[in-house]
């Protein structure tokens, strides 16, 4: 009996790592390479597989998903010669698995030091004031130059990021005071164009303001010149009018005689308000002769009817 247990101990122990070696479960989103003797063999996928146990194995397991890659801090000189400390952050995918193990070592290490590289030649082409402006251009170069090379590697290099660009503390202090100054500037530019704008506007205003007025006292003169002409003109059409009444009346039966009783009488009202409005008079020689007046007047009368 003791031989009998041992010996289906071992086959228990031999079923088991037979099983083992034989079926192989892949996770979601990761990818096993199978070598045979050695050599590549096939790539599986997710799911449930089966081996050639002692002759099929998994060489190497491969996530397909995202990878993050940091990518460590280093010592970078401007084109200006100024020294920069940047760090970043690398993400990559593995797109074929077969590639990614035998096109190259370690694509990690590589991908990282590639990126670094192509970052210390973008940084060499750019001053000082650029890099910090113009981190987009920084990331895309370096993305162009790592993806180029990842492609024999399986790997797609989706995107970098600059986390971090340090400077010296005095280069600091230096930039700073020139950030000051070119907001100062800007300042006194800003306030200059200001007044230049509100200098003319005050000046537009005036302008709009005197033609204004100037068009309002034209326009005022005009109404008046055309008043006093349409005045003149109603009162000469009057005064004709009345002048032509009185030509016909003078020209009816009786019109004469009508004509000097009213001069008799007109004559007769005015020199009676001569002693009330002054107290000095001048008189006519004649002025006690009513009739010689009236004879006057009416020869006048005769005239302007002929």
């Amino acid at each position: 009996m003791g031989d009998f247990s041992v010996v289906l101990i071992v086959l228990i122990i031999f079923a088991i790592v037979v099983l083992t070696k034989t079926a192989q479960v892949v996770p979601q989103r990761t990818e096993a390479v199978i070598e045979r003797l050695g050599k590549y063999s096939r790539t599986l996928s997710a799911g449930f597989h089966i081996l050639i146990p002692f002759l099929d194995r998994i060489a190497y397991k491969r996530h397909l998903k995202e990878e993050v890659i940091e990518v460590p801090k280093q010592n970078c000189i401007t084109k200006d010669n100024v020294q920069l400390t940047i760090d970043g952050v690398l993400y990559i995918q593995v797109m074929d698995s077969k590639l990614s193990c035998y096109g190259i070592d370690n694509y990690y290490f590589a991908a990282q030091n590639l990126a670094q590289t192509s970052l210390r030649s973008a940084i060499g082409k750019m001053v000082l004031d650029k890099t910090f402006e113009e981190r987009e251009s920084l990331n895309q170069q370096v993305v162009s130059a790592v993806d180029e090379a990842a492609q024999n590697w399986g790997v797609k290099v989706l995107r970098y990021e600059v986390k971090d660009i340090d400077v010296a503390p005095d280069i600091m202090k230096a930039m700073e005071k020139q950030m000051t100054a070119e907001r100062d500037k800007r300042a006194v530019i800003a306030q200059s164009e200001g007044e230049r704008q509100s200098a003319i506007n005050s000046a537009e205003g005036k302008k709009q303001a005197a033609i204004l007025t100037s068009e309002g006292e034209r326009q005022q003169n005009i109404n008046d010149a055309e008043g006093e002409s349409e005045a003149i003109r109603l009162k000469a059409t009057a005064t004709a009018e009345a002048i032509q009444k009185v030509a016909e009346a003078l020209n009816l039966p009786g019109g004469s005689d009508a004509a000097n009783l009213e001069v008799a009488k007109a004559y007769v009202d005015e020199f009676g308000k001569l002693a009330k409005e002054s107290n000095t008079m001048i008189l006519p020689a004649d002025a006690a002769n009513v009739a010689s007046m009236i004879a006057t007047a009416m020869s006048v009368i005769d005239k302007t009817k002929k």
